[in-house]
């Protein structure tokens, strides 16, 4: 199951309380203070780790606490360091403060890490408060408690190529037939209820990441269908595949509605380069497809592709024009 948000608690270890203590030791008459410090309390510690994908722990488990310093004991022994707790999470992982959304960390990078709530320190013990005028203090510094935090947990797939198009366009074979990845195909709409990303073994032994998610339909950026859970997931992409099916009877306003969700939902989104193609174009004849390479799409300059992912016509042409756009 992928799951790519999560609300979760944070604590840090509080720290350990300082001892009040007395050296009584024998032919020692006059033994001082000897109250050791408590120990600091252990950090909570976020950590991006490669071989995650999905939030789908912190389903389950949303408190994470780190352990307390110990207190202080007699003949000035300090009380031990809380040990640190480290959770490791997907790369592509946003940290936010759940109560205010504000944005703390972006875990973009393999091993990436943030200490996202700091321990409380120890309390300092009576044997640091004797002076030439309290040579006996009958007091100790209690230990400070740990940063606690409620946080948001948002993860956004990172990949080079995000496919965009309606549900049953062609996306998920086109990414099983120029990658690894095995997303479920059917014939029936919002086939893919979950991203995937597959790479890409382009020549001479260079690779891109492409990333499929759910189909967009008008009204995504509102909620409808599955885009709007998901269009998150291609706003890290570089530059956009948008595929439209040779079936379809308005090209002019397919391309419109993607480009208006797009739009609604992230401005950055809809500025990044996009690269257009039709696909199952082996439902077309020679003279069907010719016709259809002649039609212009309002508002889209560059250069038309097309492809089949069921014959393989046209795939190189295209892993050629995503190679080069995104070498510039």
């Amino acid at each position: 199951m992928f799951i790519d948000y999560a609300k979760i608690s944070i604590k840090a270890g509080d720290g350990g309380n300082g001892a009040v203590a007395f050296r009584r030791e024998k032919f020692v008459p006059k033994g001082g203070p000897a109250g050791g410090n408590g120990g600091n309390g252990g950090n909570v510690v976020l950590i991006a780790d490669r071989n995650l994908n999905t939030l789908l722990d912190f389903r389950y488990k949303k408190k994470y606490e780190a352990q307390k310093g110990a207190n202080g004991g007699s003949s000035l022994k300090d009380g031990r360091n809380g040990k640190d707790i480290i959770v490791k999470l997907p790369v592509g992982t946003l940290i936010k403060d759940a109560a205010t959304e504000e944005l703390i960390c972006d875990l973009n990078e393999d091993s990436k890490e943030v200490i996202i709530a700091r321990g409380g320190k120890g309390g300092k013990g009576n044997s640091n408060f004797a002076t030439p005028t309290n040579q006996t203090p009958r007091y100790a510094e209690s230990g400070k408690p740990g940063e606690e935090i409620e946080i948001i947990l948002e993860l956004k797939l990172i990949a080079d190529v995000g496919l965009v198009g309606f549900p049953n366009v062609g996306k998920s074979t086109l990414i099983s037939v120029i990658s690894e990845a095995k997303p479920k195909i059917a014939d029936y709409p919002f086939t893919t209820l979950e991203p995937n990303l597959g790479i890409v073994r382009y020549k001479d032994f260079s690779s891109f990441i492409v990333a499929d998610i759910p189909g967009i339909i008008e009204g995504a950026h509102k909620g409808k269908g599955l885009g709007l859970q998901f269009l998150r997931h291609i706003e890290r992409t570089k530059i956009l595949l948008l595929l439209i099916d040779v079936s379809s009877e308005n090209f002019q306003n397919d391309y419109k509605i993607l480009l208006n969700e797009l739009n609604q939902y992230s401005k950055v989104l809809y500025k990044k380069k996009k690269v257009f193609a039709f696909s199952k174009i082996d439902l077309l004849s020679s003279a069907e497809l010719e016709k259809l390479s002649k039609k212009k799409i309002t508002g889209f300059t560059g250069k038309k592709l097309f492809f089949s992912s069921a014959t393989k016509e046209g795939l190189k042409e295209l892993l050629d024009v995503l190679w080069e756009e995104l070498k510039d």
